[in-house]
């Protein structure tokens, strides 16, 4: 049996480097990435200067780095079917109900936004940007992902919760202050191909109302993917 070739630590290290990017959502130092992702200074600024020589990140007028266009170009490519979907049927909720609208995916432990749709017209909303990850199971998107999974006794109360009424609901589990509302939009076997969601700040009495139209937006994305 060939034995596997070994891993590419500079690739690993530079993979980690984009991704603590992309979690961050804004410029960072050069000294801060390397403390995040345990490497040397010297060693990060060399990776850094390799992706922005092929514009994977860019540099501001302050000297810290942030993701390039060239990780937009490529995620185009990403799921095609399914981010285009997933706008096509967000644009409509997000008008009518006026916050930001976005689909995430899973990614091994993580819940990663791979489309978001921001309302025109209003005057403040939550940004939430293509990319962002957070732990799967916390916040509404993370528990729609969850919410075809089988029942377990050590389910969170939440969950159990957002089987019964059918979208999932949170406040600050992500982002401190905001609220988010969630449904999983389903396989054909029934299992989670992403989860829609709308997130929003303040107080809204009309919960109940987002979460069933969060559902039909969701079952309107399933229906549109081959």
């Amino acid at each position: 049996m060939t034995a596997p070739a070994p891993q590419s630590q500079t690739l690993d290290r530079g993979l980690r480097i984009l991704e603590h990017l992309a979690e961050a959502g804004s410029p960072r130092p050069v000294m801060e990435i390397a403390t995040a992702v345990d490497l040397h200074r010297s060693i990060t600024y060399r990776l850094l200067r390799t992706l922005e020589d092929r514009g994977f990140v860019e540099r501001d007028p302050a000297g810290r780095f942030g993701l390039g266009l060239t990780v937009s170009v490529l995620a185009r490519g990403v799921r095609t079917s399914l981010q285009s979907a997933a706008t096509t049927r967000l644009t409509p909720l997000v008008e009518r109900l006026g916050c930001t609208g976005f689909l995430v995916v899973r990614a091994g432990a993580d819940a990663v936004t791979l489309t978001s749709v921001e309302p025109r017209d209003v005057p403040s909303h939550v940004t939430r940007r293509p990319g962002t990850r957070h732990p799967v199971g916390l916040g509404a998107p993370g528990l729609a992902l969850l919410m075809a999974d089988p029942p377990a006794a050590d389910d969170r109360p939440e969950l159990v919760t957002a089987r019964a009424t059918g979208w999932a609901v949170s406040e600050g589990e992500v982002i401190p202050g905001v609220r988010s509302v969630s449904a999983p939009v389903l396989a054909p076997d029934g299992t989670a191909r992403a989860a829609a969601a709308v997130v929003y700040t303040g107080n809204r009495d009309d919960v109940a109302d987002i979460g069933r139209a969060v559902v039909a937006t969701a079952s309107a994305i399933a229906a549109d993917l081959p």
